[in-house]
């Protein structure tokens, strides 16, 4: 593939506006993609009427001159797409809402509840279906597109795809490896740019392996920086750090939700700083961030047209003009790290250029990593499983393993939680498991 003005790129919910943005104007960065053709699906007319205007104003800024179509209709946006962009979210922030409210009132605490524990397990079941069709007219439409995902939870959705359509070329992709790598340059004082560093675990939990300048490790110097600010133990991921020997690649509101060990204390609380409910300010922030978009374009006020060091663009350059490139993915583990399941999903650098996504072997995870991963993928296998099998037994089975949930509940009251968010979220979910299973 050369020709970039020939490569169709279908966005799925480019009504998240500002993050279709910003994709956007990392593409049209690239002078081999200014002539690309843009398909924008959405199903709320006014937010896809936005992505639209957002997306012509971008490509004025840019000087590039895309073929741009926007579509109510998916499966016209899907028709022989080359690369497909995935960033729905089923329920929108009245489903987040629900999954904090509900879990709240049994005493539940989360934080940003899209990736593992009660918010990650029904987040995954709501998009689950939507992922099914993507999947049925991606085989039909575009069976050779390259599916890029955004949407979280990212192992969950990859292994349900994984297991329902093993043909489609899907790779899940997440900024938290290289803006950890990029925060801790900066905390230490090491210009990025000197920096070598290797990751790999699972999505949100992975692990910064080797930090290195010029072949030595920057872990001695992280350590110093540590001991000379009292302030940075007060941050999960640094705790985990110094007590498991490797810096987790996600944020310390999102790592303590992964754990059994911080989120059902209150000292504990106190002494992180953790923000209980930090992702529902997030929901209403973005909410304000897309008005003040529609607002402006509806007004003729110029955007900031900003990118985003985001992957997604820097994949479909690298198929397009065959330019080598790493970048951190979410794929099928499939021997790439040795003391993971076979069939877990995993997140490790990928090379990408003309032939595709190649990921890279690890070999084995130090082994207080690998078992903090494995309880992890264990939920997520089960998540999978109850869609898959059709059992919402397995729904109970997965938060009954889920660490932060099983630290705060006891059983009966994990199950009598299941039930309430079955029946909340209701038909987004498919119809066996909309079953109440009581004690």
């Amino acid at each position: 593939m050369t020709d970039g003005s020939a490569v169709k790129v279908a966005f799925i919910g480019a009504g998240s506006v500002v993050f279709t943005q910003g994709l956007l104007a990392d593409l049209f960065a690239f002078p081999e993609l200014a002539r690309a053709r843009i398909a924008l699906h959405d199903i709320d007319p006014e937010r896809l009427a936005t992505a639209e205007g957002a997306a012509r104003h971008i490509a004025q800024v840019r000087d590039a001159e895309p073929e741009i179509t926007a579509h109510l209709d998916r499966r016209a946006a899907l028709a022989d797409a080359d690369f497909v962009v995935n960033i729905v979210q089923v329920g929108m922030n009245e489903a987040t809402r629900t999954d904090f409210a509900i879990p709240a009132r049994y005493g539940l605490r989360q934080t940003i509840a899209d990736t593992l524990g009660i918010g990650g397990i029904f987040r995954a079941l709501r998009t689950f279906p939507v992922l099914k069709s993507l999947a049925e007219d991606m085989a039909e439409l575009c069976p050779d597109a390259h599916l890029l995902n955004y949407t979280n939870p990212m192992a969950m959705n990859l292994l349900y795809l994984s297991r329902i359509a093993p043909a489609l070329k899907a790779t899940g992709l997440c900024h938290s490896v290289y803006w950890t790598m990029h925060d801790l340059s900066q905390l230490i004082g090491v210009p990025f740019e000197e920096v070598s560093y290797l990751a790999a675990g699972v999505n949100h939990q992975a692990w910064v392996l080797r930090f290195e300048q010029a072949g030595q490790s920057l872990y001695p110097l992280l350590d110093e920086t540590i001991a000379k600010d009292p302030e940075l133990l007060r941050r999960v991921r640094v705790d985990m750090y110094r007590r498991l020997g490797h810096y987790p690649t996600e944020t310390s509101e999102h790592s303590a939700e992964y754990v059994p060990w911080y989120l059902h204390h209150d000292s504990e609380i106190e002494r992180l700083r953790l923000p209980v409910g930090a992702y529902l300010e997030i929901i209403e922030e973005n909410t304000a961030s897309y008005d003040r978009t529609r607002d402006a374009l509806a007004s003729g006020i110029p955007l900031p047209v900003e990118g985003t060091l985001e992957y997604a663009p820097q994949i479909i350059h690298s198929i397009v003009t065959g330019t080598p490139r790493t970048i951190y993915g979410n794929v099928p583990n499939r021997g790439l790290i040795d003391n993971l399941p076979a069939d877990s999903v995993v997140e490790v650098p990928c090379l990408i250029d003309a032939l595709g996504v190649q990921p890279t072997r690890i070999g084995a995870l130090p082994p207080q990593c690998a078992a903090l991963n494995s309880a992890y993928v264990s939920v997520t296998d089960l998540v999978v499983r109850a869609a898959t099998d059709g059992d919402p037994r397995h729904i109970r089975h997965a938060a009954m393993a889920d660490p932060a949930t099983a630290a705060a509940l006891p059983v009966e009251r994990i199950w009598d939680l299941c039930d309430d968010l079955v029946a909340a979220h209701g038909e987004l979910l498919q119809p066996e498991l909309r079953v109440p299973l009581g004690h």
